[in-house]
């Protein structure tokens, strides 16, 4: 009865699996990798509600001035007052998203403050 390369290389890697998750040298490399991945992870969060929060800023100032245009050809009885309230409601909400992503930023950092951990 012959066993496969295979099923030999994976019984060797079990056995060193379980030799080194004893080793304290191991154990310590993980720890040390669980917390700088929760560090990296929290860092590229953060950077992301930054980018969306622009993003999203970009885009209200965009709709403000639309609003402006829509607002002046209002004002010379070339459209409606519902083009108006659409450029309205989209400034509005986008720059309510955008806000609200700096200030989920905002809250998360005091909160990683407040549990003990310093900004430097």
């Amino acid at each position: 009865m012959s066993i496969s390369t295979a099923r030999k290389i994976s019984i060797a890697a079990r056995i060193a699996a379980q030799h080194a998750s004893r080793s304290r040298t191991f154990s310590a490399v993980m720890r040390a990798g669980r917390a700088t991945g929760g560090v990296f992870g929290r860092i590229l969060h953060q950077l992301w509600l930054e980018v969306t929060g622009f993003v999203f800023l970009v885009l209200a100032s965009i709709g403000g001035l639309a609003l402006v245009r829509e607002y002046q050809k209002y004002e010379a009885g070339k459209t409606g007052l519902g083009r108006v309230a659409i450029a309205i409601c989209f400034c509005l909400t986008f720059a309510y998203f955008g806000l609200s992503s700096f200030w989920r930023v905002r809250n998360k950092n005091k909160s990683f403050n407040h549990q003990g951990h310093s900004d430097s």
